[in-house]
């Protein structure tokens, strides 16, 4: 494949950063903004993009961005999310670029994220191609105008989320029967806690579960803050005998990035039945799955009872 000289305009951490990896192990010139960096890193400021879809945010950003890039010309530009970027930046790109893309793995198209998305929304016209995750999404583009809409799965990194060579160490850190890694969702709370009613040995990993009604019954499984070091990860996972796949249900998700990442880390996936989880696996040969938190515990406890 011939490299490209990719402009890429997104957070430079997470799974974006996971593509940015990828991007380069693939022969191309990567080059990162984040447009974030740009903003005071406050509540307040994500409280305002959230509920006004960054108004009076998008040619201040543009501003920064154009003097980033200088006069550097590029081969393609990636567009991660697009929170922030508006269709002028959009517009002007397509000058300097041979296409614009943008990929989301976030639902847009929803009602979770309040006016989040307005920039998103209003620019999709102006792309290339636009990339979404969810099949839903494909013809919810299209209806915002989309050029061209490409449906993609999520995915693991095959270097973030590759198998760790385990220490003693690390057992006795991470070591748990059945783990979820994740953030605290009005609909999780109920959910773990009733897997707790029924004796499933819990071990909850992750930020804002302070807020469930259910955290009497959580804390004493929770074990931490969101795990965010691709190590730390990895190991946690390894290190799980059974790791529960959550979805959201404001994200519309029928699978996430725990669908392929639990498995291609050797973890054993116990996730909620969907069309598209069946799809991908099969059922209690490659994942586990269930309809509702009964089932869960179900297979849990059958699970942990069940070395092989």
């Amino acid at each position: 494949m011939n490299s490209l000289s990719i402009l890429y305009l997104g957070v430079d951490s997470g799974t974006s950063r996971h593509r940015i990896q990828a991007l380069r192990r693939l022969g191309n010139t990567v080059t990162v903004i984040d447009p974030e960096q740009f903003l005071p890193r406050h509540r307040a400021v994500e409280y305002w993009i959230h509920h006004t879809g960054a108004r009076f945010l998008e040619s201040f950003i543009r501003v920064r961005i154009r003097k980033a890039i200088g006069s550097a010309e590029f081969s393609i530009a990636l567009v991660n999310c697009g929170t922030l970027i508006g269709r002028s930046l959009v517009a002007e790109l397509k000058d300097r670029c041979g296409a614009v893309v943008n990929y989301n793995n976030d639902d847009p198209f929803g009602s979770r994220d309040g006016l989040k998305w307005r920039l998103y929304l209003e620019s999709l016209p102006f792309y290339d191609l636009a990339g979404v995750v969810r099949p839903c999404n494909v013809q919810e583009a299209r209806n915002c105008g989309a050029y061209d809409v490409l449906r993609v799965y999520m995915s693991a990194d095959e270097v973030a989320h590759a198998p760790r060579k385990l220490t003693i160490e690390d057992r006795a850190k991470w070591a748990s029967e059945v783990a979820f890694i994740g953030t605290w969702m009005p609909e999780r709370g109920p959910f773990l806690a009733r897997l707790v009613e029924m004796g499933v040995p819990l071990a909850i990993y992750g930020d804002r579960w302070s807020k469930a009604k259910e955290w009497p019954t959580l804390r004493p499984h929770w074990r931490g803050r969101g795990i965010y070091a691709d190590n730390d990860y990895a190991k946690a996972v390894q290190c799980a005998k059974v790791c529960l796949g959550l979805l959201s249900k404001g994200n519309r998700d029928m699978s996430t990035t725990r669908s392929f990442e639990v498995p291609h880390l050797g973890g054993v996936l116990c996730a909620e039945r969907t069309p598209e989880h069946l799809f991908l696996y099969r059922e209690d040969i490659e994942a586990v799955f269930w309809d509702n938190a009964e089932e869960c515990a179900e297979k849990c406890l059958h699970l942990l009872h069940d070395q092989d």
